[in-house]
């Protein structure tokens, strides 16, 4: 079946950029493997070596991980405080937004809007990126050992993100787990799978494409439910004979609930189907299926979303809450810093507070982390604020209408935290999907810039 995919599909210049992004998501996933269990023989070089870095100009912190978290944190700091000398470490050759990737997979916008250069950020905003990885870490000493060779620090900010746990999908093998990976990749770590997604999408005819929400705290909370919406308008727009089916183990969306379920039941009722009160409880690689408490779902192909868990770097190093289900960092709440060490701050996705993990939330608190860490360096404090979580959906594809939800989040003792100043906009229009699309632009001008 030969189907137009219009401007938005993978032309010359975007197959070659996906082409250098899949190599850079191969290594990335090679570098999870490496943080899981570090081999000291297998990078003795950079270990016993100082990096090739100029000699500090001042106080230097160290960001690992050059996601939205780790690239706002980086500028900021140093606007913050432009005696510092930062320095991000990053292994992927280029930026990949997990943000609106949804939208370039349902042939919503271009490629282009979601990659940018670590170079130009870096150039732009006077910090280092240094392209590696973080293997150990000395926070007596202070220093930091890479792929690319030891630096000492004075501070150093923890943004490495997420990783997944298949045993939640009942897949607790590791060689299966691989498999899993590979054959249906959840695209909720940017790059190499959401890739693998599209040219799934492209080459789709017809049946079931297998979508699933997961249990816990995991990234984008609307992310499943948006990206069923696309792919249900990509199949009526192509005229593809199958359907998304979406399994929920809640019994509604977890977010924006009445936007979704009015999207699902009056634009996309012929080509998408909401299974709630559903578990993943296995996986069938071979014949194409999932086993769940109601039986198996089978389908013609799939993207399939573990639970998430906080990089496993996190874990590596001794600084994981072992009461976390998801192995999130132990840090004090309303200062970032690991106990005992106010020269260590783990933000972003493996941070411990149930805020939202989305785009947002990550840069509007690494503005406030990184206000935090310049008046600590001079012997001041600022008080903790709250991140912001703005979060567009869009629901409709073909007519490009969004819902949204901005809301903070507050301490009460006894109860723990919660949602406050929240604005619901569950009402679809095209106004809003044309402030999903600035909101983006606006953000990456944010960090980029």
């Amino acid at each position: 079946m030969t189907k137009n995919t219009g401007k938005t599909g993978l032309g010359r210049r975007d197959f070659l950029k996906g082409a250098a992004l899949a190599s850079a998501g191969a290594g990335a996933g090679l570098t999870v493997a490496a943080g899981a269990t570090p081999a000291l023989a297998a990078v003795a070089g950079p270990l016993s070596r100082a990096a090739d870095l100029p000699k500090p100009s001042g106080q230097r912190v160290i960001v690992v991980g050059g996601g939205w978290s780790g690239l706002t944190m980086s500028k900021y700091l140093k606007k913050n405080n432009p005696k510092f000398d930062v320095v991000m470490i990053e292994p992927n050759s280029t930026f990949f937004s997990c943000p609106l990737s949804n939208l370039w997979l349902g042939d919503v916008v271009d490629l282009d809007l979601l990659l940018h250069s670590y170079t130009d950020a870096a150039k732009n905003n006077g910090y280092t990126w240094l392209q590696g990885m973080l293997v150990q870490l000395d926070r007596e000493k202070r220093r930091a050992f890479t792929t690319a060779g030891y630096i000492d620090y004075d501070y150093i900010v923890l943004s490495p993100g997420i990783d997944y746990n298949y045993a939640s999908l009942g897949v607790k093998d590791p060689a299966e787990a691989i498999r899993v990976a590979q054959s249906y990749p959840a695209g909720f770590k940017p790059g190499s799978e959401h890739l693998s997604i599209k040219a799934k999408l492209d080459d789709f005819e017809e049946g079931v494409f297998l979508l699933n929400v997961p249990t816990g705290n995991y990234r984008c909370l609307p992310g499943p439910y948006e990206r069923a919406c696309l792919i249900a308008s990509y199949f009526k727009r192509e005229g593809i004979k199958g359907k998304v089916v979406l399994l929920d183990p809640n019994e509604k969306p977890t977010i924006k609930a009445d936007g979704f379920l009015a999207a699902f039941k009056e634009l996309h009722k012929d080509h998408l189907e909401y299974r709630t009160a559903v578990n993943i409880t296995g996986v069938d690689v071979d014949k194409k299926k999932v086993v769940t408490e109601f039986g198996e779902v089978e389908f013609a192909d799939a993207a399939l979303y573990p639970r998430v868990r906080a990089a496993r770097i996190i874990q590596d190093l001794g600084l994981a809450d072992p009461k976390s289900p998801q192995m999130e960092g132990k840090i004090d709440n309303f200062k970032y810093t690991v106990p005992g060490d106010d020269h260590t701050y783990i933000a972003g996705d493996a941070r411990p507070m149930p805020f939202s993990k989305s785009g947002n939330t990550a840069n509007t608190e690494a503005h406030i982390v990184s206000k935090m860490i310049a008046a600590r360096a001079q012997g001041k404090d600022v008080p903790w604020e709250s991140p912001n979580t703005i979060c567009y959906s869009m629901v409709d594809g073909e007519g490009k209408q969004s819902i949204m939800v901005d809301a903070k989040y507050k301490f009460t003792k006894g109860k723990g935290w919660g949602f406050t100043d929240v604005k619901l906009i569950e009402k679809r229009s095209k106004q809003l999907g044309k402030a999903n699309i600035e909101w983006g632009k606006g953000l990456y001008r944010d960090m980029f810039s």
